[in-house]
């Protein structure tokens, strides 16, 4: 197989998953919510441990990102995908890096000298799963690394870059800098909302980045938030797709293209056309609930099929099924991951 250029660049928050199956009492004794992703307070530090010491929980590679990064690779030739992010100097940041490395993609972490590498409660219950994060060392992301002449030269050389909105809470101008390198360069920028936190409670910098964006991605429960947070007054998902597609635009040589997944629904998509908008919606792949292993991560390898069907140049309709068909793997895997021997894509 011929080999990628590392056309891909990810950028986002670096996190070890420390994933355990749970109830509703354990959901309680932390407050917490069923399906549902939050940054952690003091309240939930205890969680971590209780998870590995009394819930039998899994280390695995997370960041939604990352897992994306993971995912796209999981498609892409070789040597195809950067990631970017913050980690600590610890044992933990090695597991990171040798799973990720596992997975072909190429690393390029800041390390931080005195946060530990953050890490992320998954609380499973059921078909369910609550994310509680305590970023640590993923807090401390800084422009400068990025600026560096040698991770420098790695973006120009990329043509697509995603970004995690969890990010937005951390290094907006390294986002920022992404996005006027595509817009300036006619590259392809990509954010995914990632969790209704980020468009309630930061909505300045999401609104700061949104108009750099070719492609936007969320959940219903994103979109709704987003729509709530800027006013809208519709649960509609179509109807925010259509909003967001129409938003101003840096570079208006290229279509904004808004993607809204649905869990089992069909995943909407809505794409800008000289002041109109092309909607059209998705099947998902079904699957058998027996055959459900875990949902935790399963946006991230939607997201991780789609934007690898971008960078091959699919069309949309092909990408949006590429995301299906990796999330539909990654369900029946634990946690973030996705089966070996390697599956081939196959259009459904």
């Amino acid at each position: 197989m011929a080999k990628g250029k590392f056309e891909l660049l990810c950028l986002e928050n670096p996190l070890l998953d420390i994933q355990g199956v749970g109830d509703q009492a354990l959901l309680d004794k932390y407050d917490l919510k069923a399906n549902d992703a939050i940054l952690a307070e003091e309240k939930h530090m205890g969680l971590y441990d209780d998870l590995i010491q009394n819930h039998d929980a899994k280390l695995i590679a997370g960041g939604a990102a990352q897992n994306t990064a993971r995912g796209a690779q999981y498609i892409l030739p070789p040597d195809s995908t950067i990631y970017i992010g913050c980690i600590g100097k610890d044992k933990y940041g090695e597991t990171l890096k040798d799973i990720t490395a596992k997975a072909g993609v190429r690393v390029e972490y800041r390390y931080d000298e005195e946060q530990p590498t953050g890490r992320c409660g998954v609380v499973i219950t059921g078909h369910n799963r609550s994310l509680c994060t305590d970023l640590a060392a993923a807090n401390c992301y800084k422009l400068d690394h990025l600026k560096q002449p040698e991770i420098w030269k790695l973006v120009e050389e990329a043509k697509f870059y995603y970004v995690g909105g969890y990010h937005l809470t951390v290094c907006v101008p390294a986002i920022l800098a992404l996005a006027e390198e595509a817009a300036a360069k006619d590259k392809v920028f990509m954010l995914n909302l990632s969790a209704p936190f980020i468009p309630q409670f930061f909505k300045d910098p999401l609104d700061q980045t949104l108009p750099y964006c070719d492609y936007v991605i969320a959940n219903e429960t994103e979109a709704t938030a987003y729509a709530e947070s800027h006013g809208l007054n519709t649960k509609d998902i179509k109807e925010i797709a259509k909003h967001v597609a129409l938003l101003p635009k840096k570079n208006a040589g290229r279509p904004r293209t808004v993607v809204f997944t649905q869990g089992t629904d069909p995943t909407i998509t809505a794409v800008a056309k000289d002041g109109d908008v092309e909607t059209s919606q998705c099947a998902v792949h079904a699957i058998g609930s027996e055959m459900i292993n875990d949902t935790n991560g399963a946006g991230d390898a939607f997201a991780g099929g789609f934007v690898a069907g971008i960078v091959q140049g699919k069309p949309l309709e092909t990408a949006v099924d590429m995301g299906q068909w990796l999330a539909k793997l990654s369900i029946q895997e634990l946690g973030p991951s996705y089966p070996f021997p390697k599956q081939t894509y196959t259009h459904s």
